[in-house]
């Protein structure tokens, strides 16, 4: 039985910005998929601590009013996401997120911002993982199709139902059920176990983002960085 059929841990977050290092958490959730179906799941909205930027609001319709009302305060939110996270993987369950590198990096800043253990700390100093991110899998597997790699246009692609798109609960499980989804038309990827196709993945994601800084740099940005880290980027010691 291959890893596309056992229990997988679905991870989104909506939050205040598109900046990992600076974005606050809003909503998150974590769910268990189990042959494709939800089998579990804990969702939790915060009061972020800063204001809710109108675009923000736009894509996820969380308002500033109903986060100051409802929301849980933000250093226990990522708190609990992050015990949930990690307890998984001490289980050896892989954590599923579109677009990995964003989510992780942008708990893990909160994490830092509070003065809350890291996920590495909470693994005993182990690395972070297994992780799969169908963004960066998809990318690699199918890497001359043309067209969007949004989680919407990823989705249609494997034909994958996307519920509320920018909605925590919807997108984690959309996610879990991609992974399996691109494991099922990919026999190459369903065949890895879970440790080689997390490396693979570091190595994937290194070699997209050197190319895509080099086509930025060929297009007269001669100063464009991409970062290459994966699947958490590196964030300095300051709790912005």
């Amino acid at each position: 039985m291959g890893w596309h059929q056992e229990l997988m841990i679905g991870f989104d977050l909506e939050t205040t910005g598109t900046d990992p290092r600076t974005a606050r958490i809003v909503t998150a959730a974590v769910i268990e998929v189990r042959d494709g179906e939800p089998a579990g799941r804990r969702e939790w909205l915060a009061d972020p601590g800063v204001p809710i930027p109108p675009d923000a609001v736009a894509v996820h319709g969380i308002s500033n009013e109903r986060a100051a009302a409802e929301g849980r305060p933000a250093d226990q939110v990522a708190d609990a996401v992050a015990e949930a996270l990690t307890g998984y993987w001490r289980a050896g369950a892989p954590v599923v997120a579109y677009n990995a590198a964003f989510d992780l990096t942008l708990l893990s800043a909160e994490l830092l911002r509070y003065g809350l253990p890291s996920l590495a700390d909470r693994l005993g100093g182990a690395d972070v993982g297994p992780v799969l991110d169908p963004y960066t899998i998809d990318r690699w597997a199918d890497r001359y199709r043309r067209g969007k790699r949004t989680l919407e246009a990823v989705c249609t692609e494997y034909g994958v139902v996307l519920g509320s798109a920018h909605d925590a609960s919807a997108d984690a499980l959309a996610a879990a059920r991609l992974a399996r989804a691109i494991a099922g038309r990919h026999p190459k990827v369903a065949s890895l176990g879970l440790a080689e196709l997390h490396r693979s993945q570091i190595e994937w994601y290194a070699a997209w983002a050197a190319d895509f800084q080099g086509f930025l740099r060929r297009k007269g940005d001669p100063t464009a960085v991409v970062d290459g880290h994966w699947p958490l980027r590196e964030l300095t010691g300051e709790r912005v």
